[in-house]
């Protein structure tokens, strides 16, 4: 696994691959691995490209070959959760429900906090139903802003 860590509009933020697979993205606040090779390969200069256009309001979607490790509920959860717009948002139970086990809202929070690539697989979109941001790996106040920002280019 490499490693390549750049200073973006969202503070420090390190972003892992393995053999041509974005499979990683850390917080500033996020313990890294052991045992990384800290690299920049092609495919960690363009997640970082794609990730810094996104936060400037100039890519709505990403198209980088992701390889996020999890079971098979988890993989699902990540599917879905690519295919919600930008600048929307859906609850927890939505997701359940795309997945066909409305009762497996809580299991989908789960996966959501164990998002290897949050930003690149949008689980910053997913909220309470009650309208609540609930959790987010990299803090509420990251979530908050991350919808801002696309909402205020939606609009």
């Amino acid at each position: 696994m490499k490693l390549s860590v750049h200073d973006t509009l969202i503070g420090n933020v390190g972003i892992a691959e393995h053999e041509g697979c974005i499979t990683n993205l850390f917080f500033a606040k996020d313990k890294l691995p052991a045992g990384i090779e800290r690299i920049e390969t092609e495919e960690l200069k363009e997640a970082f490209l794609q990730l810094d256009r996104y936060l400037a309001g100039n890519l709505k979607a990403f198209s980088l070959p992701l390889a996020p490790a999890g079971t098979p509920f988890m993989q699902g959860v990540w599917r879905i959760l690519s295919q919600i717009p930008y600048g929307a948002t859906v609850s927890y139970r939505d997701v359940a429900v795309a997945l066909g086990n409305p009762l497996a809202s809580r299991a989908v929070g789960m996966a959501n906090h164990r998002n290897p690539l949050p930003v690149f697989i949008p689980c910053h979109r997913v909220i309470g139903s009650d309208g609540n941001l609930a959790g987010y790996r990299g803090g509420q106040a990251l979530k908050k802003l991350l919808l801002e920002l696309e909402r205020s280019w939606v609009s």
